[in-house]
């Protein structure tokens, strides 16, 4: 909501003060599909040759993401801390029983109680395979501490391929608007013998292309890659609450106090209450 908020107020701001200082939108808008082709067209273009089809595909979600948030809220951080607590009680209350949810997740009645947890991938793996580690006695809290901290920051560097990709298109766009620019400078010399109206207009439909090139990377383009990157370091510290609780179970702490341990991990604006946790595990104890 506030980022169309935002792009309506940066449009609102710019052409309206534009407008009341008595400038004329006849002139851009002549020169703005001409000028929108090419360093639009140019910077999708080089937005192609220079990154992966997955990276396409990712950046063309993120651009919803971004004005949509982060995917984790405080209440799905209070359900992983519940399915974790789950699974490490069984873990070490029933070594056997666990085995049926870590290598079915998609069939296990724990994980199916949370499932928008159940849909993500990365974090079903997460917790799958370091529970499966530890049932192979692959259980030396460091070891699998610093195996997790790889993965998680292999899951960064990819999660933050669009943000990086939409800041490299943003700085190219002031040197397109320039490049749309000088050959609307080019066009206008060859008309040199024009009357001053007419090269006057020439001249400001050249111009266009520089306004353009630069208001579509700080205005639009570059917000976006930075509200992309933030709404993506957000959920991805979703993963770090994750490791946190398994590394904590690994060193035998009581699995109340592992629970907390990946409560304080969350970002402070979607920690859960320690209440609400405590109520919540209440009820998991109350149900079993």
């Amino acid at each position: 909501m506030f980022g169309l908020i935002g792009i309506a107020l940066t449009f609102a701001m710019v052409f309206g003060g534009y407008i009341l200082a008595g400038g004329k939108l006849g002139v851009i808008l002549h020169s703005l599909p001409y000028e929108m082709m090419m360093i639009g067209g140019a910077a999708v273009g080089s937005f192609l040759l220079s990154n992966e089809t997955s990276v396409l595909k990712h950046t063309a979600a993120g651009l919803g993401r971004a004005l949509k948030g982060p995917k984790w809220n405080e209440q799905d951080h209070q359900d992983v801390l519940s399915l974790l607590f789950q699974l490490l009680r069984m873990a070490r209350a029933a070594p056997v029983e666990i085995e049926e949810h870590i290598e079915n997740p998609e069939s296990s009645s724990i994980f199916s109680s949370y499932p928008k947890i159940a849909a993500d991938h990365n974090a079903v793996t997460l917790i799958a395979d370091t529970l499966r580690s530890a049932s192979l006695n692959y259980d030396d809290p460091y070891q699998v501490e610093e195996m997790l901290a790889r993965r998680i920051a292999l899951m960064n560097e990819e999660a933050m391929h669009p943000p990086h990709a939409l800041q490299n298109m943003a700085d190219a766009l002031p040197a397109l608007g320039i490049v749309a620019a000088v050959l609307g400078v080019i066009k206008t010399m060859s008309a040199i013998d024009q009357p001053p109206e007419i090269l006057g207009g020439m001249i400001g439909g050249a111009l266009v292309g520089t306004f353009l090139g630069v208001f579509l990377a700080y205005g639009l383009v570059a917000p976006f890659a930075q509200r992309l990157s933030a709404v993506t370091k957000q959920d991805q510290s979703f993963y770090d609450v994750i490791k946190s609780v398994l590394v904590a179970g690994l060193h035998q702490h009581a699995t109340n106090l592992c629970i907390e341990v990946g409560r304080q991990a969350s970002p402070e604006h979607v920690r859960p209450s320690f209440v609400s946790v405590e109520t919540a595990l209440r009820e998991i104890k109350r149900a079993a």
